[in-house]
């Protein structure tokens, strides 16, 4: 009892309370203000009653307010501390990444801003307006009915194999013959569009274009062929009564279904399946807003096309013909519109065409790309229908990891030189060498990797980092 009655605590007793006091007269307060605006009083005694208590309550609030004001005060004056720990600098390398820079982001935006404006305006003054729609439509363009022909004519390989894999799941065919007519038709789908484009001269925008859909429709075709192939080997072990205990297609017999192809063949995916994730419903607004950044991107590519590339191009000389330092020159002038044209194709295909070919179709599944822009290595990007359908077969035929990888690289590259040397009617490889380069790059990091035993994608980062934490400890060596 001494101890509760004591000065001490009663001071402390007494400002609790005065706190406790001064908050609940705040609320009052913006109770009665809030209360005072929303009703309507009947009778001036009621008004004349809240008025006074307004006045109170106002009184109270001015007090806390001058105590606040007091604490400002004596926490900002001139004797008070300014440094009351130990901290680090916002760049340095213990704090540099745990900071956000936002603000340096923004700042990046705005100079890449500014210096593509600058160049903008300076390609403009030096040649002009040079966008030329011959290029993509020319009047030959309209003489491109053979490779309209073609192009209708491509759904009559699907059709064989449908065919061929119907005849199969009715034991017609053994498989030794199914193996060779797929063969057989699917190369058929691949160097028919090839003679047809380089038989005509047609545009250039025609040739891509059919050259894009022939080897859609390979790939296509080839993962069709092989999952059925897997699934008439797991339809014989299910009759056998010898399935794994892991395979996922116990409940799913094997069966041909035309429905199924047909979806396959327009939906946007390369790897074949019976059924897939679904959506309920089609977004149609959304829909059209991604038609219009289509637009908007597809012009912006061509214009960058035909107002940079163009003019670099064929003011450049030979680059085996001059001068390298002017050769290197020449590339790297050429490499900034060469990455933007890249981006406004990959957002353009990967991101808008096929999400919104997967919403008009409630296709489901819509992982169409990795985060590429975090891989670790130059390898871990790969497709899903090259993961399915060249890597993990040639590991399981014993083949070592390093050559699968190599075959991966090798399709992948062959289908990029198709796509641009025959639509262009150039045969120099260069996209063929451009694909294929990447495999020392795989080497390179990975050796990178073991060497500083860091997964990030610049090690010299990573020693840098490293070095100046044993810098900070003193434990460097002499």
């Amino acid at each position: 009892m001494a101890a509760l009655e004591s000065p001490e605590n009663h001071i402390k007793a007494t400002a609790t309370s005065t706190a406790t006091t001064s908050s609940s007269t705040t609320s009052d307060l913006n109770f009665s203000v809030r209360r005072r605006s929303t009703t309507v009083t009947d009778s001036p005694s009621t008004e004349m009653m809240e008025s006074e208590d307004l006045k109170s309550n106002g009184k109270e609030c001015d007090k806390v307010t001058n105590e606040n004001r007091s604490d400002i005060k004596f926490n900002y004056r001139p004797s008070m501390p300014a440094h009351r720990g130990v901290r680090e600098s916002p760049l340095s390398s213990d704090a540099i990444f745990k900071q956000s820079h936002a603000g340096l982001f923004n700042l990046c935006i705005v100079v890449l801003v500014a210096i593509n404006s600058r160049l903008i305006i300076e390609n403009i003054i030096k040649y002009g307006w040079l966008i030329n729609g011959g290029f993509w439509f020319s009047s030959k363009s309209l003489r491109d009915w053979p490779l309209f022909m073609c192009c209708l004519s491509l759904p009559a390989f699907p059709f064989a194999a449908y065919l061929v894999e119907k005849l199969a799941y009715q034991n017609y065919l053994p498989q030794l013959v199914v193996v060779f007519l797929h063969t057989i038709i699917t190369t058929g789908s691949l160097l028919y569009p090839v003679l047809v484009i380089l038989r005509c001269d047609s545009a250039f925008l025609s040739g891509v274009t059919l050259m894009l859909f022939s080897c859609i429709v390979w790939l296509k075709l080839v993962s069709y062929a092989h999952t059925n192939s897997d699934l008439r080997a797991i339809a014989k072990s299910i009759d056998r009564e010898d399935v794994p205990s892991i395979s996922p297609y116990v409940g799913n017999p094997y069966d041909t279904y035309f429905k199924s192809l047909v979806y396959f063949m327009v939906a946007p995916t390369l790897c074949y399946q019976s059924s897939y994730p679904r959506t309920e419903s089609v977004r149609k607004g959304w829909v059209v807003q991604q038609f219009v950044k289509l637009i908007i991107f597809t012009g912006f590519m061509g214009f960058i096309i035909e107002q940079y590339i163009n003019p670099i191009v064929k003011n450049s000389q030979h680059p085996f013909k001059g001068n390298l330092l002017y050769a290197i020159e020449r590339v790297l002038k050429l490499s900034v519109p060469n990455l933007y044209v890249w981006l406004c194709m990959f957002y353009c295909f990967f991101h808008l065409w096929l999400n919104i070919l997967a919403e008009l179709l409630c296709f489901g599944d819509r992982e169409f790309y990795k985060d590429w822009w975090n891989a670790r290595t130059v390898e871990e990007p790969v497709h899903k229908w090259m993961v399915r359908h060249i890597y993990f077969p040639c590991l399981r035929n014993k083949i070592p990891k390093g050559l699968a990888i190599l075959i991966a690289f090798l399709v992948s590259a062959v289908f990029h030189e198709l796509c641009i040397a025959v639509p262009c009617h150039v045969f120099k490889l260069w996209a063929f060498i451009g694909i294929m380069l990447q495999v020392p790059l795989v080497v390179i990091t990975k050796f990178l990797q073991n060497k500083f035993r860091s997964s990030m994608v610049c090690p010299f980062l990573h020693l840098f980092i490293s070095q100046a934490e044993r810098l900070k400890s003193g434990t460097s060596d002499k």
